[in-house]
């Protein structure tokens, strides 16, 4: 098969309690991975402040926008002076009390080719985000960009075989997740290094079951009471269709920029055609919760 390569960029940030600070930011990654031949550039999860789901307290609403407003606005302005594919992880205000964690595919030209909310909601211990967002309402999306079908998926999304299988068969080439994931600190030591590799090796494996791209981009830092919060552990990583990890960032700030040959898709898929073999007729109970009796 013919090369067909898309240079991918990734930002991996620290934020603080300055939002036009994070937006700027934010901005600058993007055009440090353009300036460096970047065709499409993600985000991290709510790029634009600290993660504040750790508590619920109902004055953070506050913190939403709705999608024409600053926060995109400026990330759009980025796309086009840069002339890239830029997706972006908003705290949406829909309508008075309907709110979402929204991702948004912005064009080289800084208009939105795609908008796509949060399907999976968590609700654990400092990442209490059922408080805050509405269940995204429009389903699992292969958005069409200029330089190839983008699937968008955020975060808790990224632990489901459903979301990932459902989005590649809308024909996305590469699996994007802007993700907010991180340690509680008091039990790193333990559980640690076993929960970061449980977070490559699910995504990782979406990469080898659905035969494309993964692409997961996570903030660093930490964030919250010093003895505390979440210790976000960055690590952003992109893989190809055969798992193979391409590159991965640190655990400090960063801006990857990888090159992804779609073509290696056909390639995969030729060897392991697992959509060809899946067995449709036979699935009908993942539209239930359980399997009992």
């Amino acid at each position: 098969m013919k090369s067909r390569k898309v240079r991918v960029g990734l930002v991996q940030s620290a934020t603080t309690d300055d939002k036009q600070a994070n937006v700027a930011r934010a901005v600058a990654g993007v055009k440090d991975a353009a300036a460096r031949g970047a065709h499409v550039v993600c985000l991290q999860e709510l790029f634009a402040g600290p993660y504040f789901c750790q508590l619920e307290d109902p004055g953070l609403f506050d913190l939403a926008e709705s999608l024409d407003g600053p926060t995109v606005a400026a990330v759009a302005d980025a796309a086009r002076s840069a002339g890239v594919v830029v997706l972006a992880s908003v705290f949406e205000r829909r309508a008075a009390g309907v709110y979402h964690n929204t991702l948004v595919v912005l064009g080289p030209d800084g208009g939105t080719l795609g908008v796509y909310r949060k399907m999976h909601i968590p609700d654990d211990p400092l990442y209490y985000e059922k408080f805050y967002f509405t269940p995204g309402d429009l389903g699992f999306l292969a958005v069409e960009t200029p330089v190839a079908k983008v699937g968008t998926l955020v975060c808790w999304d990224q632990w489901y075989p459903e979301a990932a299988r459902l989005t590649a068969m809308a024909g996305a080439e590469l699996l994007f997740y802007p993700t907010a994931i991180g340690w509680h600190p008091a039990e790193k030591a333990e559980y640690g290094a076993q929960q970061l590799a449980a977070w490559q090796t699910i995504q990782r494996s979406h990469a080898i079951a659905n035969g494309v791209f993964v692409v997961a981009v996570n903030r660093v830092g930490h964030e919250g009471p010093k003895d505390g919060g979440l210790q976000f552990w960055g690590r952003s990583f992109v893989a190809d269709p055969s798992g193979t990890v391409l590159a991965e960032a640190g655990e400090g700030e960063e801006v990857l920029v990888v090159d992804c040959d779609l073509a290696r898709m056909e390639d995969v898929r030729r060897n392991w055609p697992f959509f060809r073999d899946r067995r449709i007729d036979a699935y009908g109970g993942l539209t239930r919760r359980y399997l009992e009796g």
